[in-house]
């Protein structure tokens, strides 16, 4: 059971994304904000699991807002719901600690979907706006490489659970991938955190998306 906080300052969205979440039987609670400075209050003040982000809020925007609640409790997963798709605000949105960035004409079936897998772990970006992140990672088509000094000492099979934490798949997908339990996943996972001194895996992907760039730089 999951509390939630929709971050949206216009009405009809959030009424919108309040009817669809208030029929799911995983969210035990409903909150709204329609702005960044109410969210940061909310989160103050309730034990909330999730958040509906909007970007394009007035004052405090949506990525700042986000940085501000990650602050106060890094365990919330951050879900950025935007009309904007631009590298520049999907790459801040991951650096902020968003772990998913969807479009606003999402189906709302499938954006409770995406909070269960996220709540789970996953990371996940719309299709929408997917060549963003592949133009960060990738150059003339061909996927830039780590610079060998940036693997961290990772060992190979660390190596492979990092392509499928950028991949944004859970623990649960990358046990079925690599055919081992999902609790080795898990050991993995925290190695791959404490190796490249991180907290979570959204920011295990923020700086593999940083050793990506910097090595055409």
């Amino acid at each position: 059971m999951y509390k939630i906080l929709i971050v949206e300052d216009h009405a009809l969205i959030r009424f919108g994304l309040r009817t669809a979440f208030e029929t799911k039987d995983f969210i035990s609670g409903i909150y709204e904000a329609v702005s960044g400075e109410d969210a940061v209050e909310l989160v103050k003040n309730n034990d909330i699991d999730a958040v509906i982000m909007d970007l394009g809020l007035p004052n405090m925007d949506g990525i700042d807002t986000t940085k501000k609640i990650k602050s106060l409790n890094k365990n919330i997963k951050v879900i950025i719901l935007t009309s904007h798709n631009s590298e520049e605000e999907v790459i801040n949105s991951i650096k902020a600690g968003a772990c998913a960035y969807c479009s606003k004409d999402i189906n709302p079936e499938k954006l409770a979907d995406i909070l269960l897998s996220v709540m789970e772990g996953a990371i996940w970006f719309d299709s929408k706006i997917s060549h963003v992140i592949l133009n960060a990672v990738c150059e003339n088509n061909e996927p830039k490489k780590f610079n060998a000094d940036e693997y961290y000492n990772l060992t190979d099979r660390e190596k492979e659970v990092l392509y499928y934490i950028c991949e944004g798949l859970n623990n649960n997908e990358i046990s079925k991938i690599l055919d081992v339990s999902v609790n080795t996943v898990k050991v993995h996972v925290s190695s791959i955190i404490q190796k490249l001194e991180v907290e979570d895996r959204t920011q295990v992907v923020v700086k593999a998306l940083k050793s990506f760039k910097k090595i055409n730089t």
